[in-house]
């Protein structure tokens, strides 16, 4: 059918998922909190156990392996190593769950 009514094709209509190819500014800035507030927890916590007297091997192992976010180049705050893709990195938004699962390291060289 012709004129404004005219119905849509299937690949245009319905449900589609539309991620864009960039995190957005207010996306990082978000994307930058969330790792602040992470690393502001981690350091409570390990103040609090060190006034106890006591560790856990979770919080060291932590603090050993991952970096802050004031360590991490930006190319690591905002993307994440992916076999599949043509340069190896993808946008961390295009990470199932990307806002609660931690994503700080990467392979080396990558």
């Amino acid at each position: 059918m012709f004129g404004p009514f005219r119905a849509t094709s299937p690949l245009s209509g319905g449900l589609l998922w539309k991620i864009p190819f960039r995190l957005s500014q207010p996306q990082k800035a978000r994307q930058r909190k969330r790792l602040r507030a992470v690393d502001t927890v981690i350091a409570v916590v390990d103040s609090a156990l060190r006034k106890q007297g006591s560790s856990l091997k979770e919080v060291e192992r932590w603090k050993a392996e991952m970096p802050s976010e004031e360590e991490m180049r930006p190319k690591d705050k905002y993307t994440v190593f992916d076999r599949k893709e043509k340069r190896y990195r993808k946008g961390i938004h295009k990470v199932p769950k990307w806002t609660r699962v931690s994503q700080r390291i990467n392979p080396p060289g990558f």
